[in-house]
């Protein structure tokens, strides 16, 4: 009788632990598909250039114009010689750059805004560039001293996008089960996202978390992404055709030696996107080479028939 009884209360164990384990793996499957079903969802891509090239001159000029990029660098008093060589380079291919600093600096023009905490850099630096630029520019760059843009890239990208949408743009990462955009690549925000942003940080602040601060101390990538989630704006990964991320959130030299190891047959290819929008990381040195081999570098013999033109606001491509 013993022996029957030890043998049923095995068996309901076994038969126990094969469904737990049977019901286990369903979830995981089942929330592997739906996690990648939600990834998927949140990737976009650059235009078709063959879409663009049947345009007619005259929707190609109108198009390229509407497209509204005003830049917001965070900086600080350390952060000079960085400070300097993002004015001398690619801020001036923005339709209008600024620079936010935690204080007065003498020798550059930035709006002060008197905090050192990033987040709250970004918070009040929102609230100043919408309530002063919602009618003039249609898409918000955010991007820290040690990244480099290439803002005619960022216009291409934009080109089939509604900035009256909720969203907001560049290389996504997971946290737990959302996606949230990193402040290191540089962060593009459209009209609308910045709308209720800014909504959320006047109307409702107590929905927005203060400051970076606290034992469960959250990063500006995350505390941005609360904030906007909460408003239904989403983070979005743009991509190449290929699939290839164009917001970076390393130097050219870093994937390039991860191309090697990787792909030591095709390093160019396999480095990154030849429609790049970022790279992070750079020193002042890494910025004025970048903008040379951007804006100044060509090879004789090769000829570049671009659909679009986007010029910036002094009208010179070569500074």
């Amino acid at each position: 009788m013993i022996s029957e009884c030890s043998l049923f209360l095995k068996g309901v164990v076994l038969g126990s632990t094969i469904f737990a384990l049977i019901t286990m793996l369903g979830h995981i499957k089942l929330g592997h598909r739906n996690r990648l079903h939600h990834h998927e969802h949140h990737h976009l891509q650059a235009p078709n250039t063959e879409e663009v090239l049947k345009m007619s001159k005259a929707e190609r000029v109108e198009l390229s114009n509407s497209i509204r990029v005003y830049c917001i660098i965070f900086v600080t008093p350390q952060d000079v010689s960085l400070w300097a060589a993002v004015k001398e380079t690619w801020a001036k291919h923005c339709d209008k750059a600024e620079f936010f600093s935690s204080e007065h600096v003498e020798v550059f023009e930035s709006v002060t805004v008197n905090e050192t905490d990033t987040w709250l850099m970004i918070k009040q630096a929102s609230i100043y560039a919408f309530n002063t630029y919602k009618d003039q520019y249609n898409w918000f760059f955010l991007a820290y001293p040690t990244t480099f843009a290439v803002i005619e890239n960022l216009k291409y990208f934009l080109l089939r996008k509604d900035p009256s949408q909720p969203f907001y743009l560049g290389h996504t990462e997971l946290s737990g089960s959302h996606e949230y955009v990193t402040v290191d690549g540089g962060v593009v925000l459209s009209l609308e996202s910045m709308k209720r942003f800014n909504r959320l940080l006047t109307v409702s602040p107590s929905e927005c978390p203060e400051e970076e601060r606290g034992i469960w101390r959250m990063s500006e990538d995350l505390l941005l992404a609360h904030c906007l989630r909460y408003e239904g704006v989403l983070a979005e990964n743009a991509e190449d055709k290929e699939g290839k991320n164009l917001f970076n959130t390393k130097t050219i030299g870093m994937f390039i030696k991860e191309a090697i190891t990787d792909y030591p047959n095709d390093i160019v290819e396999g480095c990154c996107s030849d429609m790049a929008i970022t790279f992070s990381r750079l020193t002042p040195e890494e910025m004025h080479v970048m903008m040379y081999g951007v804006y100044r570098l060509r090879a004789f013999g090769h000829f570049f028939n671009d659909a679009l033109v986007f010029l910036p606001p002094n009208g010179s491509d070569n500074d």
